[in-house]
């Protein structure tokens, strides 16, 4: 995908806002907490989201993902897909979901209530 797809993606979950933050890395976020950022690597546009302990295990030896350099160093699971030949377009749209998901469910009731949900 690319990185204006990628943009699109993400700012058509519902709820979501989008700020640059990072040098010129869109952050995607629900509720105020992030579940995707999007950047440019090397080779293209970069993508990371959050994953489940067992995508994440599954993710990190995969070819063109890898534990996000920041946040994974940090204990937490996040996967960057950096390179080709990473996981295909409907596969990186399933992950980012979940990772919408997941983080949603963490937000308050408070939060949950002001967003409608």
């Amino acid at each position: 995908m690319t990185r204006t797809e990628l943009k699109h993606f993400c700012a058509g979950l519902p709820h979501v806002t989008h700020v640059v933050q990072w040098g010129d890395a869109d952050v995607y976020k629900i509720g105020g907490k992030v579940f995707a950022v999007i950047g440019m690597g090397g080779t293209g546009a970069t993508v990371t989201f959050k994953a489940s302990d067992m995508a994440f295990e599954i993710l990190s030896d995969s070819p063109g993902l890898r534990p996000a350099p920041y946040m994974a160093s940090r204990g937490l699971k996040w996967i960057q897909h950096y390179d080709a030949p990473g996981l295909s377009d409907d596969s990186l749209r399933e992950h980012i979901q979940a990772s919408y998901d997941m983080v949603m469910a963490k937000l308050t009731r408070k939060k949950r209530s002001e967003l409608g949900l």
